[in-house]
């Protein structure tokens, strides 16, 4: 099922910038070689270039993590659909939090203090370290929540500051995920609604449940918030929803719940509750449904930014891009192992269904 809406990131890194993103452990041995290898000079004879940029890309999750390299590939397909070539037409200095989100501030600022040219914020929570670090380096946000309500922005078409990007759309999404919950599982009275304190500011993420809080009513769905202020508070949260007999645990976008959608799935699993997510990821790693918009597309499409950024465009007149294309996801296996059945008008809408 795909809706259409209005329109509104190989790391190629050197041994010094791999060390960078943080003390590598025996895991991140295989990654830190990769990419010295890709980013060793070019070969002799290459004509030099005459400007070489330098951007500084800021990651919510671990240097290592699996999800933190899937995101980095996807921003460098984007770059290399724009002729870049890390290493060659720009060099690039990582930072990751290692899902440590009071770590940003400070990363952003070691960026800044590098003197970069344009700094890529990855999720909401580092494009608004990226906006407190500076007001002059260009920022690029990719995977933005709502970037006007959490002020990155003046608007979506004329953003006014050093910051754009692009948005995947998350907190508006919330009245048609819950809708979607409403029809797939008729029968829930009881919603758990999972959310993290950290994801988005104050203002957007009281809208937000201010709006959940509407569609649920008219939907006759009762919630229960549930809130975590980091990963190690979820096996207590899980286990508090569980006590209150939630018929379905319902998730608030947020970059930290996206790195830990995994152990969501196993907890959900555990304590056999539904679980609905707000990426086709969600499901394809245990999750009953799921609703959004693709997360590494949004990764992929914030390189054109960077291109017409190191171009002489300025971020105040480059439009926040929206999404236009969302996927429904359904895990049946999953379905399966807690005895339910998804409508078949669900069902037949579904873009991607798990076997």
């Amino acid at each position: 099922m795909r809706d259409a809406l209005r329109s509104g990131l190989h790391a190629a890194a050197t041994g010094r910038l791999a060390r960078r993103l943080g003390r590598p452990g025996p895991r991140a041995v295989g990654l830190v070689a990769t990419l010295c290898l890709l980013a060793a000079p070019p070969p002799a004879g290459t004509e030099p270039v005459a400007k070489v940029a330098r951007i500084g890309v800021l990651v919510p999750g671990a240097a290592a993590s699996p999800e933190t390299k899937r995101a980095v590939e996807a921003f460098r397909r984007g770059l290399g659909e724009h002729g870049h070539q890390e290493g060659r037409t720009l060099l690039v200095e990582y930072r990751a939090a290692d899902s440590k989100l009071e770590r940003l501030p400070g990363l952003a600022t070691e960026l800044v203090r590098l003197k970069v040219d344009l700094i890529v914020a990855m999720t909401t929570p580092g494009a608004r370290a990226a906006q407190g670090a500076t007001a002059t380096i260009p920022v690029v946000g990719s995977n933005m929540g709502d970037p006007v309500r959490d002020g990155l922005v003046a608007s979506l078409g004329r953003p006014g500051g050093n910051v754009t990007g692009t948005t995947f759309l998350g907190p508006e999404l919330v009245p048609k995920r819950l809708a979607l919950l409403k029809e797939a599982l008729p029968r829930a009275s009881r919603v758990a609604v999972l959310w993290h304190a950290g994801a988005f500011s104050e203002p957007t993420m009281r809208d937000m449940r201010a709006e959940a809080d509407a569609s649920a009513r008219a939907l006759g769905l009762p919630l229960r918030f549930v809130e975590v202020r980091d990963a190690a508070e979820l096996d207590r949260a899980f286990a508090a929803i569980a006590r209150e007999r939630a018929d379905a645990v319902f998730l608030f976008p947020s970059a930290m719940l996206f790195t830990e959608r995994r152990r969501l799935a196993a907890l959900a699993a555990t304590h056999r509750l539904p679980l609905l997510g707000n990426a086709s990821e969600y499901a394809q790693a245990g999750a009953l449904l799921a609703y959004g918009a693709s997360v590494q597309d949004g990764h992929r499409r914030a390189a054109a930014y960077v291109d017409k950024i190191l171009k002489g465009a300025r971020p105040a007149d480059l439009p926040v891009e929206q999404p236009t294309t969302f996927d429904l996801a359904i895990n049946l296996k999953t379905a399966r192992a807690l005895g339910l059945t998804i409508a078949p008008a669900v069902l037949a809408r579904a873009d991607e269904v798990i076997r």
